[in-house]
């Protein structure tokens, strides 16, 4: 039931839906269209009208102590559905608000042969209502229902001509003001929309239960939309006789035209909601001519305020704080609670990163960072780091004695260089030619060795070259150890934003790809890390980035 958490909050069927093998096993009119699983699930199949009959009276019986018999060949309502809308009026008319005592009196617009509105509205409420209904076979079926719950004084049925809606039956009650009417109008123009052609979008799957009900109640000239209009024509006459004026919709396209036609007219007061309920979903509008009705707020749009998105979290043990709070020492950092020491690694781990970030105002016992991340500078860092060792790894070797003979070289070269350096002491770089600052040796480290940088590969010591080839790959393999000095250096860095950069030259129009606010606080003896999606492109970018710093930091502890 896809829908159900967004049914109307006093609906009984919002957290506990029925119990379908309970009602079988006391009721044996249910029991007989209910089906096992192999499993031992129990169901019920929607498309028999039989059995979607047995569980609407089955659940009145139930939940209302209603009883009550209905056609096959006539709409079966859904009780649910017919709740949700019950209690929308409940809240248009301010009936939570009101005293009980106060008689609320309202018109059911083609109550059917269930009657289902009034019943349930007068027996949830005390309200009296006027039922109205132009087929005779409903009529009757109506009248019956009423009369077997002992309901006679609160629900009058009258029968009206075919076409008549509101007028005609406010004639002999002409001094009353009712509170509301309701409408559930048909919501098909003919057949073949009846039967889903040109009506119901090709991509949505078919309906999961089975469409009953007779010609006046599913079909009418121009179909809800007509329907609609001819009762707000009424209301433009009839005026404040009625406090409030609704009817329920099939379709949510019918909605802006009809919201439309009560902004020509010059309807003061206007307001729709959504009905929710498994997989179906239906739409309502209602109007109003007094000015001092409380018009209440869409649920829709409540629903989407009431939905805060939650935070991407990780929590430091104590155990893990205390192994931090002495590396911070040994740092010479003046951070001492444990808050304090888990935002001092996590700002330098950002600042490595070179993802911005600045401290802002919050609660007690708390740390906030407000963080923007303007390029992705913290994803496949140990995959780049292992390509290149395995690059290093497969560089041709000289044989012993070519590599002998270029070390004499060296040296040689290297005795000629110092006596020069005797002779001639260093002067400003922009006097002499050479380009020798160390910055700019550094940020050629990472790219491809040119052909001078790998013949000094070649020379150097093999023996040393492989104890530091060792060292590279148990740092690049040590994902268990965790090596503290996993961070990359500014050379790895430079050469991982030029790969990032020929991978997506532009990674934001907005300038940066993501901005979340970061929580640090205390829970017990913990610390807990929250980030706060505040704005940007995707959140798996802001997730990604919390698993980094959470690794980062179990690895500065392993270490």
């Amino acid at each position: 039931m896809a829908l159900n958490k967004s049914m109307h909050a006093r609906n009984r069927y919002k957290d506990k839906p029925p119990d379908f093998a309970y009602l079988a096993g006391k009721y044996p009119e249910f029991q007989q269209h209910v089906q096992t699983t192999l499993a031992g699930r129990v169901s019920l199949n929607f498309k028999d009208p039989e059995a979607v009959r047995a569980l609407t009276c089955t659940l009145l019986k139930e939940d209302f102590g209603l009883k009550i018999d209905i056609p096959v060949e006539r709409l079966i309502p859904t009780v649910p559905l017919r709740l949700n809308y019950i209690h929308w009026v409940e809240d248009l008319i301010g009936h939570q608000d009101a005293e009980k005592q106060t008689l609320r009196r309202g018109i059911d617009i083609g109550t059917g042969a269930s009657c289902i509105y009034p019943l349930l509205g007068a027996t949830l409420n005390g309200w009296y209502f006027l039922a109205t209904e132009v087929d005779d076979m409903c009529f009757n079926y109506a009248k019956k229902n009423v009369e077997q719950n002992n309901l006679s004084d609160l629900i009058k049925v009258v029968k009206v001509p075919q076409k008549t809606l509101l007028m005609d039956a406010l004639k002999e009650e002409s001094e009353i003001i009712y509170d509301f009417c309701m409408c559930n109008p048909p919501f098909f123009a003919n057949q073949l929309e009846a039967k889903g052609v040109n009506s119901r979008n090709p991509r949505r799957p078919p309906p999961s239960s089975v469409n009953t009900g007779g010609i006046t109640e599913i079909m009418a000239e121009g179909g809800e939309l007509e329907f609609v209009k001819r009762i707000i024509h009424d209301s433009l006459q009839l005026k404040k006789r009625l406090r409030w004026y609704s009817c329920m919709l099939g379709k949510k396209c019918s909605l802006a035209p009809l919201k439309e036609e009560l902004r020509i007219q010059g309807v003061p007061k206007v307001t729709h909601t959504e009905f929710c309920q498994g997989r179906t979903m239906r739409w309502a509008l209602a109007w109003s001519f007094y000015d001092d009705v409380q018009v209440p707020s869409p649920p829709s749009k409540r629903r989407k305020l009431e939905k805060p998105r939650k935070p991407i979290t990780f929590m430091v043990l104590a155990s893990t704080v205390k192994e931090l709070s002495t590396k911070a020492a040994a740092m010479g950092w003046d951070a001492v609670e444990a808050i304090a020491v888990v935002r001092a690694w996590v700002e330098k781990i950002l600042t490595d990163l070179k993802v911005q970030h600045k401290r802002v105002p919050c609660g007690k016992d708390e740390i906030s960072l407000f963080v923007t991340a303007i390029e992705n500078s913290w994803i496949h860092l140990r995959r780049k780091k292992r390509e290149r060792i395995r690059q290093l790894r497969e560089l041709p070797r000289a044989s012993e004695d070519i590599l002998q003979a270029m070390e004499e070289e060296k040296n040689t070269q290297k005795s000629v260089s110092n006596n020069l350096d005797c002779e001639n002491p260093k002067t400003d770089d922009s006097e002499t030619g050479f380009m020798a600052p160390d910055e700019d040796v550094q940020m050629t480290a990472g790219d491809e060795l040119p052909e001078e940088s790998a013949a000094k590969e070649e020379h150097s010591d093999p023996v040393k070259e492989e104890e530091m080839e060792a060292k590279q790959g148990e740092t690049s393999l040590g994902k268990g150890s965790g090596d503290a000095k996993e961070e990359p250096c500014p050379s790895e860095e430079a050469s991982n934003l030029t790969v990032e950069k020929e991978q997506s030259p532009k990674e934001t129009s907005g300038g940066f790809l993501f901005k979340c606010l970061m929580n640090v606080k205390k829970e017990g003896n913990d610390v807990v890390v929250e980030m706060h999606w505040v704005e940007g492109q995707n959140r798996d970018l802001m997730n990604q980035l919390c698993t980094y710093l959470r690794n980062q930091i179990l690895r500065l502890v392993a270490s």
